[in-house]
């Protein structure tokens, strides 16, 4: 990366850790798991205790990181912040966990992919605070118990499918974030707008929110690109008519697809007949991963009604048909999704 891309990066992240709430009372929407780390925070507080393990699912860009950062800002605990495919090797969590001090937070992103040895440590550390590291090899290994001070984990994971049931069941609290609503969409970006300094229009938000596929960082992201927008080519408020304008500039549609998601409906309306194709099929058809088609297009896809699965494969519905100015053919309408967003078709 040169440096005007990392200074770009860097500026991109600072803007985004701006508009970040601090305090629960700051975040906007998932209001009922709000309610609830509210009360399991309060109650733990009362007590005097660090609050019990707390596993959030959903999926990217809908707050997860933000909560673990408010959990630990809420308890007036310091934060130590990991990632599954970070973590390697059982050594490598237990140096992290016996550097924890007492109430701290642990957070594991995408906890699911976290090494099968490095799971097994932490299933005793959850549980009893305690890890045995081994030492030496063959017959003369040696199990070394280590004390952990009493701390609470945050796990976020975006495919909650793949965490195994012993993981699972060590989290005292598991909450599942929604999509947001357009109405809190549009309160988000009002309460941005004032931390970033634009000025921006009723009529700008809700075009704004309207595109944003239900996720708080895209719509974040989309202002700071219709901002830049309406700086350069306006006189810097974001309105009705700039915010359409700048989206059209970045390639995003009336209902928020980018040309990735536009490529894949393309491929299966176009070069297979609006399907069914496998997975593998139709990310080599766009050029991408199976897995970035399947964890960054799909869930807005099947939720916008343009793609559906079936025992065959992906099918694209009549809507993705109009959507693309194409006419269904006859009898084509797709069956309604008939398996969880961990299913995989070859």
């Amino acid at each position: 990366m040169n440096e005007v891309s990392a200074y770009v990066a860097d500026g991109e992240q600072d803007a985004e850790a701006t508009v970040r709430p601090k305090r629960l009372a700051e975040f906007i929407a998932q209001h009922r798991v709000r309610d609830q780390l509210d009360l399991l925070l309060r109650g733990a507080m009362g007590r005097g205790t660090p609050p019990d393990h707390i596993l959030l699912s959903g999926p990217p860009g809908l707050g997860k990181t933000t909560l673990a950062n408010i959990v630990a800002a809420e308890l007036g605990s310091g934060i130590r912040v990991t990632s599954g495919p970070a973590i390697e090797r059982s050594g490598d969590l237990a140096a992290i966990l016996t550097s924890l001090a007492t109430g701290d937070v642990l957070f594991i992103d995408e906890i699911h992919r976290i090494a099968k040895p490095a799971e097994e440590l932490l299933y005793s550390a959850m549980e009893d605070f305690r890890v045995d590291v081994v030492v030496g090899k063959g017959p003369g290994a040696t199990a070394i118990p280590l004390d952990v001070e009493p701390f609470t984990l945050v796990g976020a994971t975006t495919r909650s499918g793949l965490l195994t049931g012993p993981m699972r069941d060590r989290f005292g609290f598991v909450a599942h974030l929604d999509f947001y609503a357009a109405a809190d969409l549009e309160a988000l970006l009002h309460r941005s707008a004032r931390i970033l300094g634009v000025p921006i229009t009723e009529e700008g938000a809700v075009e704004i929110a309207g595109r944003s596929r239900g996720t708080p960082r895209i719509a974040n992201r989309l202002l700071r690109r219709v901002r830049d927008y309406a700086e350069v080519r306006g006189d810097g408020t974001v309105t009705l008519a700039t915010a359409r304008e700048a989206l059209t500039v970045y390639d995003v549609d009336a209902l928020g697809l980018d040309r990735l998601d536009r490529a894949v409906l393309r491929a299966l309306v176009d070069s297979f007949k609006g399907g069914p194709v496998g997975l593998s099929t139709l990310a080599v058809a766009v050029g991408e991963q199976p897995d970035t088609v399947e964890e960054v297009c799909e869930p807005f896809l099947v939720r916008a009604g343009l793609l559906a699965r079936t025992p065959r494969g992906r099918v694209a519905t009549d809507a993705a048909w109009t959507h693309l100015g194409r006419t269904p053919p006859a009898g084509s309408n797709a069956p309604a999704d008939l398996f969880g967003s961990d299913q995989r078709f070859p």
